[in-house]
């Protein structure tokens, strides 16, 4: 009977520290996808002149300028 005594008395003990642990982990995840967002939006997106025309050698130049 001791064994159900002490589970009852220390379950809410438990569950809050799975709980903490549960959020912990979640805040450390959104923190990182965040930190990698951030570093996306910083690189600058250049858009196409709309003037002139796409040709192969614009689509295949591994030298772009």
């Amino acid at each position: 009977m001791g064994i159900h005594y002490d589970y009852k008395s220390t379950k809410s003990a438990k569950l809050m520290e799975k709980q903490a642990k549960r959020e912990k982990k979640l805040a450390e995840k959104k923190a990182k996808r965040l930190a990698k967002e951030g570093s996306k939006k910083e690189t600058k997106i250049e858009s196409l002149d709309t003037s002139k025309p796409i040709t192969l050698d614009f689509l295949t130049n591994p030298n772009k300028e």
